[in-house]
C-alpha cells in the first residue's frame, strides 16, 4: 500500500464495507457501493482511452457523482481537474485549455456552456453527462448531440472488479486555484506530499506524522464520525474534507449549494458532528438563520454537533465568539493555501478572540516565517509565511511563476512562499496577517487588509466588508472599504472610523467607503478583490487628502 489516494480509499472500503461513506442531496453510498461504482466508472474511462497521467475534468455542483468520478480517476492513475461552475464561457475555455483534459464529466445543466467551449479544447475527446433533472430547450443543443455518454450508461458498461495496475506515491494530484485575483493556476503535487500537507498525514494539533498509510485507515476503528464540508467540491477544502474522511472510514455529507437553513436542517437530519466552512461568507448567514428557523420550527436539533472549523477565508473573532456562545461547540480556524497545504490550526478560546490581531495558530512543524532572502526569522518580526518538506512540484505549465513561489534558501532547503505575511510568536505559534498581493502600502506602512476587515466587520451595522487599497496622491495608497450593511442599517464612514480606532492603529482606519447592496465573493467565500477595487476606485470615491496618521 502506498501514500496514494486510491489506495487509501480502497483499504477503507475493504475494512468498513457496510458503513455509509457519503450522502449528497438524498443520495447515499456505503463504502462497498461507492467502491463498486468508482470501479465501474474507472473501467469505462480506461476503456475510453484514459491513460495514467491523463487529465479528466469534473464540472458539477456538490453531487455524489463528483465524489465517484474523483475516486474513479485516481483509481486509474489519471489526474482529476476541478472546474469552477461559476465560470463564463471564456473563463471555462481558459481553464480547460490550461488543464488539457482528455475527458469531461459534467452535469446536464451545463450543456450549453460545454457546447460552446468543448470544440476549442484540442485535447478533449470524451464527454460524460450526469442527469440532474434539466430538460433541454426545444430545438436546443443536447449533451447527446455533442457525443456525450450518459453517466449511468458509462457506469453500467464498466466492470465492477478492482483490477487496476499498482499505483505510486508519485501519482499526481492537481488543484486549480483562482484565489482572489488573476487567472486560475494549477498546483501540481505528488500524492504522498499532498496527503501529508492537506490530507491528514500530519496531525495539525500535535505535529505528529503517520509512518505508514495504513495508520490513516485504522483511525476509523475508534468509531465513525460524520463531517459536513459545505464549500463546493471544486474547492480544495471540501475535496480534502471528502478524501481525508473517506480514508479514515468516516462519513461525509454534502449539499449541492449553500443555503444556511438547509445546512442546519442537514445537521439535524444527518446527525452531523463537524461542519467545515470557509470564513465569514458562510458563518454570518449560518448564525442569522439560527435565530429564525424556517418551516415553523422553533429550533434545530444540533445536539450531535461538537465542532466547526473554518479555512481559506477570514473568520471574524466576533463570529467565533457567537458560535461558542450559542452552540457550546469547539471553533477552530486553519491557515494554509493550495500551494502549501495546511500551515496550522488555531482553536478559539471563549472571551479571548477579540484580543487577536490576525489569525494565530499552532503551526505544523514544516511552517516557517522567512525574510526576503529565505532566512528563518526570530519571534516578533513580520516576514513571509513559508513551508518546507512536503510541498508541490510547482504550477502546471508555468515555470516563471513556479520559480517565483517555489524557491531554495541559502542552506539548500526548498520552500514554498505563496505570498502571505506572518509573524512568529514567542510561544512558537504563527499569526497570519494577510496576503502580500492584497497588502496596502500607505506612506511606507504595510497594512494587512484582513486585519482591517476584521475590525470593520465587528461593527454592529456591518454585515460584510471587503478592504482594498486605492491610489492616493500623497501616500501612494489609502485604505478603502466596500461595505454591505445589515438590513435597514446605514453606517457612515465616520461611524466606521470611530469604531475601527478602538481596534486598530489610526493609519489602518478606512479613509474611503462604498456601500453596496451585496458584496461579491467567490464560491468559496474569498473576496472578489478586482470587483471591490473597481467599486472603491470609482470617480466619486476619490480619496481624501487627510494624513494617514490622523
Amino acid at each position: 500500500m502506498e501514500f496514494n489516494l486510491a489506495d487509501l480509499f480502497e483499504r477503507a472500503a475493504g475494512e468498513y464495507p457496510e458503513r455509509e461513506a457519503i450522502v449528497a442531496n438524498g443520495e447515499r453510498r456505503t463504502y462497498a457501493l461507492l467502491e463498486e461504482r468508482a470501479n465501474r466508472l474507472a473501467h469505462h474511462l480506461r476503456d475510453s482511452g484514459v491513460q495514467p497521467g491523463h487529465h479528466v475534468a469534473v464540472y458539477a455542483y456538490n453531487i455524489i457523482e463528483w465524489a465517484e468520478a474523483m475516486l474513479a480517476i485516481y483509481k486509474i492513475r489519471a489526474v482529476c481537474i476541478n472546474v469552477n461552475f461559476r465560470y463564463v464561457a471564456d473563463e471555462l475555455a481558459y481553464l480547460l485549455d490550461q488543464a488539457g483534459p482528455v475527458a469531461l464529466v459534467f452535469q446536464r445543466q451545463f450543456t450549453d456552456r460545454v457546447a460552446e467551449v468543448a470544440p476549442k479544447v484540442g485535447s478533449l475527446r470524451h464527454l460524460i453527462v450526469v442527469e440532474d433533472g434539466t430538460e433541454p430547450a426545444a430545438g436546443g443543443v443536447t449533451a447527446e448531440s455533442l457525443g456525450a455518454v450518459r453517466y449511468e450508461d458509462a457506469m453500467a458498461a464498466g466492470a465492477p472488479e478492482r483490477d487496476f495496475e499498482p499505483r505510486s506515491a508519485d501519482d499526481l494530484y492537481l488543484l486549480f486555484t483562482g484565489g482572489t485575483t488573476g487567472l486560475p493556476k494549477g498546483v501540481v503535487w505528488r500524492q504522498e506530499d499532498v496527503i501529508f500537507a492537506l490530507g491528514g498525514g500530519i496531525d495539525p494539533t500535535n505535529g505528529q506524522r503517520i509512518s505508514r498509510p495504513e495508520e490513516m485507515v485504522e483511525k476509523g476503528r475508534n468509531g465513525q464520525m460524520t463531517t459536513f464540508p459545505i464549500a463546493p467540491l471544486m474547492h480544495g477544502a471540501t475535496q480534502w474534507g471528502v478524501l481525508q474522511n473517506l480514508a479514515k472510514g468516516h462519513r461525509v455529507v454534502l449539499i449541492d449549494k449553500f443555503d444556511a437553513h438547509a445546512v442546519w436542517e442537514t445537521v439535524a437530519a444527518e446527525k452531523i458532528n463537524v461542519i467545515l466552512i470557509t470564513g465569514d461568507a458562510m458563518a454570518r448567514p449560518l448564525l442569522e438563520s439560527l435565530a429564525e428557523p424556517r418551516d415553523g420550527r422553533e429550533s434545530y436539533d444540533l445536539s450531535s454537533l461538537f465542532a466547526l472549523s473554518s479555512s481559506a477565508a477570514l473568520f471574524s473573532p466576533s463570529l467565533k465568539e457567537e458560535f461558542m456562545e450559542r452552540l457550546g461547540i469547539v471553533v477552530s480556524d486553519a491557515i494554509g493555501a493550495s500551494e502549501s497545504g495546511a500551515n496550522g490550526v488555531g482553536v478559539a478560546v471563549k472571551g479571548q478572540t477579540e484580543q487577536q490581531s490576525g489569525i494565530t495558530v499552532k503551526a505544523v512543524p514544516d511552517s516557517v516565517v522567512l525574510d526576503e532572502d529565505l532566512n528563518p526569522l526570530p519571534a516578533g518580526v513580520v516576514g513571509r509565511l513559508g513551508r518546507k518538506g512536503n510541498i508541490p512540484l510547482g504550477y502546471l505549465g508555468d515555470p516563471v511563476k513556479t520559480a517565483e513561489v517555489f524557491r531554495t534558501g541559502p542552506d539548500g532547503t526548498r520552500y514554498v512562499v505563496p505570498g502571505d505575511y506572518a509573524r512568529l510568536e514567542g510561544d512558537g505559534r504563527i499569526t497570519l496577517l494577510g496576503r502580500g498581493s492584497a497588502t496596502i502600502n500607505s506612506g511606507g506602512e504595510k497594512i494587512f487588509t484582513e486585519e482591517v476587515e476584521g475590525a470593520v466587520k465587528a461593527h454592529p451595522e456591518v454585515y460584510d466588508a471587503i478592504v482594498v487599497g486605492v491610489p492616493h496622491p500623497r501616500w501612494g495608497q489609502t485604505v478603502a472599504v466596500v461595505v454591505q450593511p445589515r438590513e435597514g442599517r446605514a453606517p457612515s464612514l465616520e461611524d466606521i472610523q470611530e469604531h475601527c480606532r478602538t481596534k486598530i492603529a489610526g493609519y489602518k482606519v478606512p479613509r474611503v467607503m462604498r456601500v453596496v447592496e451585496q458584496t461579491q465573493r467567490t464560491p468559496t467565500g474569498k473576496p472578489d478583490l478586482q470587483w471591490a477595487l473597481a467599486v472603491a476606485s470609482a470617480p466619486e470615491n476619490t480619496p481624501e487628502s487627510a494624513p494617514e496618521s490622523a
